[in-house]
């Protein structure tokens, strides 16, 4: 076994999801699941196919994030793998629903960091293990980060 790891290319501020599913019809079912979700929603969607013709699926709505996508899967490589980029939205608006997908069986991260794929590679093929997202914490929050995490939840709307 050979350990890889693979940096994920995309633009600084786009969020992305990436996940393990079990079935070609995680394409479809992604799809239908994001744009029932958010209305007039940008993404790209891949899926590394595992069995059969072994191809790249995707869909999604917008082409330029399509072919972040079809970049990103193409290099992790591994079976059943997702991977998901969101223009117009984030993943907090779309991970419930994503989650819910009968073919889901797992999320690695859902983040607009950097990440590295950690990847298992075999004779038979590649899997991935985990992800390095972002980097490690510098210090404990105070006081005063917790009145600011608080107060910039409540500006955003995601809290009252």
């Amino acid at each position: 076994m050979e350990l890889k790891i693979v940096d994920i290319e995309k633009p600084e501020d786009m969020n992305f999801i990436l996940g393990q599913s079990h079935f070609i019809k995680t394409v479809e079912d992604i799809h239908e699941a994001l744009v029932q979700t958010v209305p007039g929603i940008k993404f790209g969607l891949a899926f590394c196919e595992a069995s059969g013709p072994r191809l790249v699926r995707f869909s999604g709505t917008d082409d330029t994030i399509i072919e972040i996508a079809k970049t990103n899967a193409k290099k992790i490589g591994a079976g059943h793998s997702f991977i998901i980029f969101l223009g117009n939205a984030f993943p907090i608006n779309v991970l419930r629903i994503i989650k819910q997908v009968p073919e889901v069986c797992r999320i690695f991260c859902a983040t607009a960091n950097p990440v590295e794929v950690i990847i298992a590679e075999t004779e038979q093929g590649r899997g991935i293990l985990g992800v390095i997202d972002g980097y490690p914490p510098l210090d404990i929050e105070k006081d005063s980060d917790v009145n600011k995490r608080k107060e910039f939840l409540r500006t955003i709307g995601y809290k009252l």
